[in-house]
């Protein structure tokens, strides 16, 4: 748009930030936020500020690990299934029906040797695990690392489990083009295997 004088002006855009000239060479204000953009956003950054709290607050489990199967495994006393992934059931078989290989017992293995490997350089600790919901059978479902690596993350990245969350889908996407683990050939899903089973 030209101003007066032959300059060009970029059109004021309603609601805008920028201030407006009135007839009488005053300005109007800019919008301000409504009260409720307030409260919101002060919500929101309350409970970011509860949720940091209550992570510090829950209490990492560590301690001695007992292997079950591809994503659970006993910690200092307590069970827990890892958040985010499900590996073959221990029994479970993957591959053509004319030459099945035990996939499950497979994921038991990669997860004692993901255990086994942390912590080995002295330089960094061993498994860690941050308790983020209860499951069914009373398991802690957690976060946990290893040697300071997320375990789920290796776990799908190595094809020993599928994502069940967004978190992995990028490692279960590499592992399935690279036909890792259990993507080398044909599988049932571990919860089908499950209900199957039933």
């Amino acid at each position: 748009m030209r101003a007066p004088g032959g300059r060009w002006r970029a059109p004021l855009r309603p609601g805008g930030g920028f201030s407006r000239r009135l007839p009488g060479g005053g300005r109007v204000p800019p919008r301000r936020w409504r009260r409720s953009t307030w409260v919101a956003v002060l919500v929101a950054l309350a409970m970011i500020a509860l949720a940091l709290i209550a992570e510090r607050i829950v209490p990492l489990l560590d301690g001695a690990v007992r292997v079950a199967d591809g994503d659970s495994f006993e910690i200092g006393g307590e069970r827990v299934r890892l958040e985010g992934i499900d590996a073959p059931e221990l029994h479970q078989s993957c591959g053509a029906p004319e030459a099945p290989w035990p996939c499950g017992e497979r994921a038991r293995q990669a997860l004692q040797q993901a255990v086994a490997a942390a912590g080995k350089d002295g330089v960094t600790s061993g498994v860690t695990c941050r308790p983020v919901d209860d499951d069914r059978y009373g398991r802690a479902v957690s976060i946990c690392t290893a040697g300071g690596r997320d375990l789920g993350a290796r776990m799908v990245r190595e094809g020993w489990a599928v994502a069940t969350s967004y978190a992995y889908r990028s490692e279960e996407a590499a592992a399935r083009a690279a036909g890792r683990g259990i993507w080398s050939g044909p599988f049932e899903l571990p919860a089908d295997f499950r209900a199957r089973q039933r």
